[in-house]
């Protein structure tokens, strides 16, 4: 076959390798070798039992703690297990981080399987798997910790973590025909927000919807009696009260004017609830042109 030259420009580097089939080599009598054969379950078991945490065929955290050696886990990385159980991942990343002071983060993600019933989970009194893991965060976070103690940077270590579960939308679904209205139905539409959502469940919400990491510092405080959301030193300002008054609407909007000031970038969101009339949201709208004029303001 003949190939041209500009062809041959294109091509950089072949590797070729020799196909070994499995069906083949024990045909042979090779047994394939296993690299992680030094590292058994009961060396889990005796970690759960340490840390009095009922759950059966959990991987020990010196395995995973290898693997992330494979795969060169280096500062700030972010490390995801679908399939979490006992939460052995975190478990690991939390003590690698206390050995060498890196600050890798992990994603845990786990069905909310059903303890069964008689079971030393449940006996325990967790009634789902990720009770169990979450409760081995902690503990395992405390004792590493402990394990540590008088280590330079020890008190440093990031052990925090934040649960989140998957849930429908927090606003009422609405299908209505104009002629299904009924005063009920009105009534009941004053307000857009689901009656089991809380603040927390708005404040996220938005988070996801802004594109913000779920993992920054967040605080709240009373202003003029009403509860105001902080989340990472000003990313965002909340304010989720119902019918909110212009002392906390200056207050937020002086706020968001003050870190835009330092170049970063503001969000202010107030529900719909927050406000009693169209006048008192636009009275909003120009209380952010003064005060915060780059600011996105939402009203959810």
């Amino acid at each position: 076959m003949r190939v041209r030259a500009s062809t041959l420009k294109s091509i950089t580097t072949w590797m070729l390798y020799n196909k070994l089939w499995l069906n083949e080599q024990q045909e042979k009598g090779v047994v394939p070798s296993n690299f992680i054969s030094e590292f058994e379950n009961r060396q889990s078991a005796a970690e759960l039992k340490s840390l009095g945490i009922p759950f059966d065929f959990a991987k020990p955290t010196r395995l995973i703690a290898y693997l992330s050696q494979i795969v060169k886990l280096i500062d700030n990385d972010i490390v995801l297990d679908f399939f979490s159980g006992s939460a052995t991942t975190a478990h690991a990343v939390m003590q690698l981080n206390a050995e060498d002071g890196c600050k890798r983060k992990f994603i845990m993600v786990q069905l909310p399987e059903t303890c069964p019933e008689g079971s030393e989970a449940a006996k325990a009194g967790y009634a789902n798997i990720c009770e169990i893991g979450k409760e081995r965060i902690r503990r395992a976070g405390e004792k590493i910790k402990a394990d540590n103690a008088g280590k330079e940077g020890i008190e440093d270590l990031d052990i925090g973590f934040r649960v989140l579960k998957l849930d429908s939308t927090n606003m009422r679904d609405v299908y209505y025909a104009a002629g299904e209205y009924t005063q009920d139905l009105i009534a009941m539409m004053e307000d857009n927000i689901k009656d089991d959502r809380t603040d927390m469940d708005l404040l996220y919400a938005c988070l996801l919807d802004w594109g913000l990491p779920l993992s920054m510092p967040h605080t709240q405080e009373k202003i003029g009696g009403y509860t105001v959301h902080t989340y990472n030193d000003g990313d965002l300002i909340a304010c989720f009260d119902k019918h909110i008054s212009d002392v906390v609407v200056r207050e937020i909007a002086r706020r968001c004017g003050s870190t835009e000031r330092q170049g970063l970038a503001t969000r202010a969101v107030f529900r719909d609830g927050s406000f009693s009339s169209s006048p008192e949201k636009i009275n909003v709208e120009e209380i952010f042109k003064l005060l915060a004029p780059n600011t996105s303001v939402r009203v959810i």
